[in-house]
């Protein structure tokens, strides 16, 4: 086997990061590590494990806080410098959505040396290399094993106006809810995978996916920003739960607002549903309305390197909306938030009258 025609997709057994364990086993995993530090042991630690945030905060100095954060995952594409590029952006995303700018990183490589050549694995981090480089800021070492599947990703830092800070825990009731990135990463990823992509949908999730989220670090110093977090592996649903039950709000979707990839009910019917969105909805069902299984598919379908979720004032919207409709973004709401009904928050598909 040549490395043209080498399939990376075929030597890792999940993708993206549809590989992300389901929420409700994290939860079990995580039970006993409380807030992972955060609390009068580390005084200085702004943002811990408690709300599931996007990344670590600590405090840097009277302004700025440091974020840290790091993601990875095995090939959701065939392409090793695709790969690459797609596994950088989606662990930069972290910082962006924290509100911040990422300064530094460091990769995370493990690779079956026996099945794949180390030419496809210098493409991979070369692909990781260069996104940081258009960003701005330097990958500047990393570690590597022996794997028995090819994995990739970055530990990212960054820094945050400690004033522009934001967190996936603070929108309000009457906020605005906001989607920057089409949802379907997961299912077009899984029609390619399974031979049945459309021509002319070929690289439409590649283009999505290695889409930065930068505007982040812009939104955060709109003043009517609550809140914001970036849509990964446990899907749209999952994300806005967690911001919900941070928050101690109901959510609601409009499911005719949401940005969508094109021709996602053929591919649903074709069978082109990722494991991951089963996973998902399995975790997040008791949060969840009667949906039928177009709807649960595309709700809970894992995004690798999503857009940003935004919870955003009435007063602050028209700024918001026009600075995503400036850089070509998905601009229309999606959705909202509401005092809770109910002892554990709920997302239902229309708001209450």
């Amino acid at each position: 086997m040549t490395s043209e025609n080498i399939r990376l997709t075929q030597f890792s057994h999940g993708a993206g990061c549809g590989c992300k364990i389901a929420p409700n086993v994290l939860s079990e995993i995580l039970k006993n590590s409380a807030d992972l530090g955060q609390g009068t042991a580390f005084p200085s630690l702004l943002v811990g494990h408690h709300t599931r945030d996007d990344a670590a905060a600590i405090v840097l100095d009277q302004t700025r806080a440091l974020l840290s954060t790091t993601d990875f995952f095995m090939p959701i594409v065939d392409d090793p410098y695709d790969f690459g590029r797609i596994a950088a952006t989606n662990a930069i995303s972290d910082i962006f959505a924290m509100g911040g700018t990422p300064v530094l990183a460091i990769a995370i490589l493990g690779w079956p040396v026996n099945l794949l050549g180390p030419d496809l694995a210098n493409r991979v981090v070369q692909g990781g290399r260069d996104v940081c480089q258009q960003l701005g800021f330097p990958l500047a070492g990393g570690h590597s094993i022996d794997a028995p599947e090819p994995i990739f990703g970055l530990a990212v830092s960054g820094i945050v106006d400690r004033a522009h800070l934001k967190q996936n825990s603070t929108a309000q009731a009457g906020d605005h809810l906001l989607l920057t990135k089409p949802l379907g990463i997961g299912i077009h990823t899984t029609a390619e995978k399974q031979g049945k992509l459309q021509v002319q949908h070929h690289g439409l999730a590649t283009e999505i996916m290695c889409q930065a989220n930068s505007i982040g670090a812009v939104l955060a110093q709109i003043e009517g920003v609550h809140a914001l977090t970036d849509v990964t592996g446990f899907g749209l649903a999952g994300h806005l739960i967690e911001m919900c039950e941070a928050a101690g709000l109901d959510g609601f979707v409009d499911l005719q607002s949401l940005p969508i990839l094109p021709a996602l009910s053929e591919y649903i019917a074709l069978g082109c549903v990722p494991g991951g969105s089963r996973r998902n909805y399995e975790a997040l069902e008791t949060s969840l309305p009667t949906l039928s299984i177009e709807e649960q598919t595309l709700l809970c379908d894992p995004q690798t390197s999503g857009g940003l979720l935004v919870a955003a004032s009435p007063e602050s919207l028209p700024k918001v909306r026009e600075t995503l409709r400036a850089q070509g973004l998905h601009n229309e709401v999606v959705g909202g938030f509401s005092v809770s009904t109910s002892a554990s928050p709920q997302i239902v598909l229309k708001p209450t009258q």
